[in-house]
């Protein structure tokens, strides 16, 4: 008998860095696995760099199965479910390695299934790794950011951390982040190595701090309606597939910063900075009552099993 898998042979992937990005890599490994793992049942389709609309656009495509899966921000899915917040909580993962041990956890994966009555099925977490700050003059304490304009994702959360330093918090999309930055529209920005290089932004900030302040996780997800229409066997292979695809994406991302660090630095546009652990620990005193402020919405038993999930792994 046929079913709505027979009929669907395309598989819309979406995301939103360029093709020379470790996301896009993972994207092409997810291609491969699916594509091979079913016999060529399935035709993946990857519409980088927007293509498809912002994020925020495609996971209300994906609600009624017109885009079929896509790495999304956490931040850019709170309001789908407000729990994804609690990633997105200031200087929450003291390195990579902790931040995958938690997020492939029971509590990580409990905080993905939360997005099941939007109307997504999540796979795990990739990443686009711990967040940095540019900026046209330079910061090294918190007070340095007073009434300052910082770009930020559309994240009431992201925009009460700014807030609890003095900055005024200005969401912009990320596709408009550049001529933003360029015009003065916002003085500054925080977003991992990745975007900073791949989106140029170095070119119009004259300064670049190494602060690892927030860790900017990606929430693979597929579209419900189209997922549950697909066999067991299938979803199987999807499942699976999202998740070799994200470790395989997770190793390219930590191996290409590295080089993403040396071309800001070898550009010469801006002064690369990178702040002292006492430093760190004086914006982090700063930020801590966002943990306290957002409590509620995430949940307070939540964030405390995540609390100690991270003690278990340091």
């Amino acid at each position: 008998m046929a079913t709505a898998a027979d009929a669907q042979d395309v598989l819309k992937f979406h995301h939103d860095l360029p093709e020379d990005s470790a996301q896009h890599l993972g994207a092409l490994e997810f291609e491969r696995l699916v594509e091979e793992r079913t016999n060529g049942r399935f035709d993946v389709q990857i519409f980088a760099n927007n293509a498809l609309g912002n994020d925020v656009e495609v996971a209300q495509q994906m609600q009624f199965g017109a885009v079929h899966a896509a790495p999304i921000p956490t931040a850019k899915l709170s309001n789908f479910n407000p729990a994804l917040q609690v990633v997105d909580l200031p200087f929450l993962f003291p390195s990579p390695e902790v931040a995958y041990d938690v997020l492939d956890s029971e509590v990580g994966m409990s905080i993905l299934s939360g997005l099941e009555q939007a109307g997504f099925v999540g796979a795990m977490f990739w990443e686009s790794g711990f967040k940095q700050l540019t900026c046209n003059h330079a910061v090294t304490e918190p007070g340095d950011l007073a009434g300052r304009k910082v770009r930020v994702m559309e994240s009431p959360l992201l925009i009460a951390q700014y807030e609890a330093l003095g900055a005024i918090a200005i969401p912009v999309a990320f596709s408009e982040v550049y001529t933003a930055l360029q015009q003065g529209v916002v003085e500054c920005q925080e977003n991992p190595l990745v975007s900073i290089h791949k989106m140029k932004f170095y070119e119009v900030q004259d300064h670049l701090i190494i602060s690892n302040h927030g860790y900017l996780a990606t929430a693979f997800i597929f579209s419900k309606m189209w997922f549950d229409a697909l066999d067991a066997e299938t979803q199987d292979i999807l499942m699976t597939s999202a998740r070799e695809a994200g470790a395989f994406q997770r190793e390219r991302s930590r191996e290409m910063e590295g080089d993403y660090l040396a071309d800001i630095v070898a550009s010469g546009t801006s002064e690369t900075v990178e702040l002292t652990p006492d430093q760190l620990a004086v914006f982090a005193a700063e930020m801590k009552p966002v943990h306290d402020k957002f409590a509620d919405r995430i949940g307070p038993e939540l964030i405390q099993s995540v609390y100690e999930e991270i003690e278990s792994h340091k």
